[in-house]
């Protein structure tokens, strides 16, 4: 699932609901034996149990609809390895033709760079893919300060353009991608001028993400006293974290908590399995250190500064980024346009992937066509202008 500060709770619940499955299966299997319960029904409650602790998902998976195109985690195209001046690596691939727009995609937090499997195969044809792995996750070695903020990531995000070459190139970021963008914007605004055509920021926010969440009150209220202890302790006792993870993965819990948080309710069988893997594979340290940096998060002022074009995608179910900092987001920064996408949750770009990759497309290709010298706009007409063929609220 998408680490938010609202799913990071639903993984601490559907992971002691895990535990507790399994242990509870494992109690009343051993008592049926050694006589305490003597029922035959509870060696079938028990059996039961344990069967559901390893392979509960495929209930779960089964009652979504069947996809011609799941995704997979494929890790092909040119690969790099860039050192970091810390010590760490980051893992990064190229896909597409040299002469190609370059596009640099960042991902959303507890992914990594193989969830971009349908942008790989809608634009990798006719534009310069640029994937990488942020800190910490996928094939990206942990830094050795263990700082996750988007200050770090905005810094790596710079090493990566460096691939671009003299190009231009598009920005696009997804989640925390987005975030990382924001603030690369305002670390490197020279960078920014001379390297980067326009942006795409998808399902994100411009400030600290309980404060965009839904339910954002209640989120907020459980920062101090809930939210921020449980991250300190997922940083301690990681092991037992992960291991609340992988059988949330396979009971299914983590299926129907990833289904609730981050999908409007059409995606396949194979899209809901390829999303909840995610967060059993990467480090709970890690994911753990990554949201406590998103608190102190906050680029609302640095919106105004941003130069350069930029496409904003919002999802009309997103409960982990609601639309309305989307909104802001495109209402604030100068040159911006707003586009929803309809039927889609927070992770959109595999649920919607046509819809989101389309537009994507669409907007680069305006932005490498031959531009035409135009008057400047009023501050009040760019909130009903049309940009680049894309309108507010598509």
């Amino acid at each position: 699932m998408f680490m938010m500060p609202l799913s990071f709770l639903f993984m601490w619940i559907t992971g002691l609901l895990s535990i507790g499955i399994l242990a509870g299966g494992i109690y009343i299997v051993w008592a049926w034996y050694v006589g305490t319960l003597l029922a035959a029904a509870w060696l079938v409650a028990g059996v039961l149990m344990l069967a559901s602790s390893v392979a509960g998902r495929w209930m779960v998976v089964l009652m979504h609809r069947a996809g011609s195109d799941n995704p997979v985690s494929v890790r092909s195209g040119r690969q790099h390895r860039l050192s970091r001046p810390d010590g760490h690596e980051l893992y990064v691939e190229v896909h597409g033709p040299d002469t190609g727009v370059p596009i640099v995609l960042t991902h959303g937090w507890s992914l990594d760079s193989t969830a971009w499997y349908y942008a790989k195969k809608r634009l990798s044809d006719r534009f310069r893919l640029i994937l990488w792995d942020l800190p910490g996750v996928g094939q990206s070695s942990q830094p050795g300060d263990r700082d996750y903020s988007t200050e770090r990531f905005a810094q790596d995000l710079r090493a990566v353009l460096e691939l671009t070459g003299d190009r231009k190139a598009l920005l696009l970021g997804h989640s925390i991608g987005g975030m990382t963008i924001q603030t690369f914007c305002r670390l490197f605004p020279d960078v920014v001028a001379s390297r980067v055509a326009g942006i795409v920021l998808a399902n994100t926010t411009h400030t600290d993400p309980t404060r965009t969440t839904i339910a954002s009150g209640l989120v907020q209220a459980l920062e101090k006293p809930v939210l921020v202890p449980l991250l300190y302790l997922t940083v301690w006792l990681w092991p037992v974290v992960w291991v609340m993870n992988v059988l949330s993965y396979l009971n299914g819990s983590a299926h129907i908590s990833t289904r609730l948080v981050s999908f409007n309710g059409d995606v396949t069988r194979g899209q809901l399995d390829f999303t909840t893997r995610f967060t059993a594979k990467q480090s709970p340290a890690v994911l753990a250190r990554g949201m406590l940096a998103t608190f102190r998060f906050d680029e609302t002022r640095t919106l105004a500064s941003i130069s350069v074009p930029v496409l904003v995608l919002i999802a009309d179910s997103d409960r982990l980024t609601v639309p309305a900092a989307g909104q802001r987001i495109a209402a604030t920064i100068p040159r911006a346009a707003l586009v929803r996408i309809d039927r889609s949750g927070h992770c959109g770009i595999i649920e919607q992937e046509r819809d989101y990759y389309d537009k994507v497309a669409q907007y680069a290709e305006s932005l490498d066509a031959p531009s035409k010298p135009t008057a400047p706009v009023s501050k009040s007409a760019r909130t009903k202008r049309r940009a680049a063929g894309f309108r507010r609220d598509k």
